[in-house]
């Protein structure tokens, strides 16, 4: 048993390095490289520069919209896409919850809880955001198709440990045995630790002066900051 507990640990490492390539991307770019080759990227997108506000701007999922690009030690880790226009307090709990909906319907995310974000019709979202200091966000994981497909995900897990084996190792029956254990160990605990963890998509409800606004983040949780600095 340790020595199968031990080939799915090192089943693990073995596909570390392909999850940590496979990185959060927004419109398809990812979420990674300097902030001056992701201006440059977004801006090939149609995005143009707002020198005022120090940031982009254009229209994204049908709205008009500021696009912040946010770094750690000149990594992007962080695309913010804000709200252009506040909504009154109706609006935006439709906004938020039509948001909801669509990244729910959408094969390549998956919901961080079980109970769904969306907010009731009664809730009084003033007067829980200023009394009760609540926050309304929501949050998802981005998936690739390696993550959704079981089978793609146990083939690329199986070539990628095999092809570390020699002929003769292979042809030993007891490696074979531990290896076809061992992958059912490792590729369980790749799909729920390593494959989607730090491909974070959410957003949340912003008010100012009485107007509200969706602010969206795409996370690349690899290049975010872990105390390195401090």
């Amino acid at each position: 048993m340790k020595q199968i507990l031990t080939l799915g640990m090192a089943l693990m490492l073995s596909v570390a390095a392909f999850a940590q390539d496979e990185v959060t991307r927004f419109l398809g770019i990812p979420v990674d490289g300097t902030k001056y080759e992701m201006i440059s990227k977004l801006k090939a997108k149609g995005f143009t520069w707002n020198e005022r506000r120090d940031c982009l701007e254009g229209e994204f999922n049908g709205n008009d919209v500021y696009l912040h690009v946010v770094t750690n030690n000149n990594k992007v880790y962080r695309i913010l896409v804000e709200d252009k226009v506040g909504l009154s307090e109706v609006d935006i709990k439709k906004r938020f919850n039509s948001l909801c909906r669509q990244f729910e319907r959408n094969i390549r995310y998956e919901s961080r809880s079980d109970e769904g974000f969306e907010i009731s019709e009664n809730e009084d979202i003033s007067y829980e955001m200023t009394v009760n200091n609540k926050r309304y966000e929501a949050s998802f994981f981005q998936m690739t198709e390696l993550d959704r497909d079981s089978v793609a995900m146990e083939e690329y897990i199986k070539n990628k440990v095999y092809s570390q084996y020699s002929k003769e190792q292979l042809e030993d029956t007891s490696t074979l045995a531990r290896l076809s254990i061992g992958l059912n160990v490792g590729t369980e605990r790749i799909r729920q630790k390593l494959a989607f963890m730090h491909r974070t998509v959410w957003f949340m409800i912003h008010e100012q002066y009485g107007r509200y606004y969706i602010l969206l983040f795409y996370d690349n949780g690899l290049n975010e900051a872990n105390g390195e600095d401090l």
